[in-house]
């Protein structure tokens, strides 16, 4: 049975990792995915099947919950933080998955299943498809190994 120390540490390290998973999943949509594609190229909006004026507020909508996913990882980052020293190596292999999942779920469910947008329009979609899902992919795998390699080993 495992004592009540050995739970607790437990129990904040999958803290840390969550909160690493929702602050990458929060930089990914907020910084990458709006800052970068939505607004500074231009090239897509959070859903394009309406108005601009609809593609508009749904930027907005979806800049809040990445915003939000940003900030509730910060917060809970800071309440691991006061019970333990931080093992920034492994908080920040659960931010790179994070980013990983979240350009993942975007490029197969928003882009392939929903199609509530695609990366690029007018364009041959196969190498931007490629590029965003494969991307992701590698980011995913690299954030999974960076946690597994940086697990605490309980005998």
């Amino acid at each position: 049975m495992p004592s009540t120390e050995t739970a607790d540490l437990t129990r904040l390290d999958r803290r840390l990792v969550l909160s690493g998973l929702l602050f990458g999943c929060g930089i990914a949509g907020a910084v990458i995915d709006l800052f970068i594609f939505h607004l500074g190229l231009q090239w897509h909006h959070f859903y394009d099947l309406s108005t601009t004026r609809v593609a508009l507020t749904s930027d907005g909508f979806f800049h809040a919950v990445t915003w939000l996913l940003t900030v509730w990882g910060l917060f809970m980052l800071t309440d691991v933080r006061r019970r333990i020293a931080v093992p920034w190596g492994r908080w920040a292999g659960a931010v790179v998955a994070g980013v990983g999942f979240f350009q993942l779920f975007d490029g197969v469910v928003n882009h392939k299943v929903l199609r509530i947008h695609q990366v690029r329009y007018g364009v041959d979609l196969f190498l931007y498809d490629l590029v965003w899902i494969g991307s992701a992919i590698l980011l995913l795998v690299a954030g999974v190994v960076v946690l597994w390699m940086t697990r605490k080993r309980r005998g």
